[in-house]
């Protein structure tokens, strides 16, 4: 019994280890644009039934319940949390944040990748590009601003248009459109902002922002990590003393042992 309560209780720290990542990476990106938060989600491992419920027993009547024990726990899945996080006002004219549901596609070679990190600017081409230390991916569809622009719209349907020095009109140069998945809980996040559709995602479905459930354009801001600092300082908790209880099962497994080994010398 005690060596299975060994094992029960290591499952229980490993899946709890886990755990400890996953919110240690929250707290990381607290500050990461577009970040969204994952929640482990935990499930128990298979049972040991030494007598099932409903056997008859010596009178010929049915036991209302059986004798069964687990054998603890492991790590059922990461659960990606896609609330709307904070938008800061940047005054940048690229920087864009969506309101509401929907990403921004990224080109990355041939294929599409998908944010919802802002932060764009212009490259020396003059197209607009997701911002990064590493290289620029352009927006997609593929939008370029012309050198002798001196000012640019966005609007909240993504209309991009700009004006020129002396002419009081805007001229539009191209239309954005986001992406909506219909479980974007299957997206797979490949680092630098961006998330990758699967299987499990679904197909990307293309729309005009601020129209079929897609989330409106906001220029001029950008979307904040929807991690709450407190809410995971609260999680940081519990996953100590969950590892600390597990540890001391470990430990009165161990003390019994040795009792059991020091009675049958």
């Amino acid at each position: 019994m005690s060596f299975r309560a060994l094992h029960a209780s290591a499952t229980g720290m490993d899946a709890q280890l886990f755990n400890l990542d996953t919110v240690a990476n929250n707290m990381a990106n607290a500050g990461t644009t577009g970040f969204k938060r994952s929640r482990v989600n935990f499930e128990d491992l298979f049972y040991e039934h030494l007598k099932l419920p409903g056997v008859q027993d010596s009178a010929g009547r049915l036991t209302p319940v059986g004798v069964s024990v687990g054998v603890g726990a492991r790590v059922q899945s990461t659960d990606l949390d896609h609330g709307q996080g904070s938008l800061l006002e940047t005054q940048q004219p690229y920087d864009m944040a969506i309101v509401g549901e929907g990403f921004f596609q990224i080109q990355d070679g041939s294929e599409i990748l998908y944010t919802r990190a802002g932060n764009f600017t212009k490259n020396s081409n003059g197209e607009i590009v997701l911002a990064s230390s590493d290289r620029g991916r352009l927006l997609e569809p593929a939008i370029t601003i012309p050198d002798t622009a001196v000012e640019v719209s966005i609007t909240s349907e993504g209309v991009i248009s700009f004006r020129t020095q002396g002419s009081p009109d805007l001229t539009e140069v191209g239309q954005l459109q986001t992406v909506r998945f219909i479980n974007p809980k299957g997206l797979l996040q490949v680092g630098e902002n961006l998330f990758a559709a699967t299987t499990a995602s679904g197909d990307a479905q293309i729309g005009t922002p601020g129209t079929d459930g897609l989330g409106a354009i906001r220029s001029g801001f950008l979307e904040a990590s929807n991690v709450e600092p407190v809410k995971e300082l609260i999680d940081l908790i519990k996953t100590q003393r969950n590892v600390e209880l597990n540890s001391q099962v470990v430990q009165a497994s161990d003390q019994l042992l040795q009792l059991i080994s020091n009675l049958r010398r």
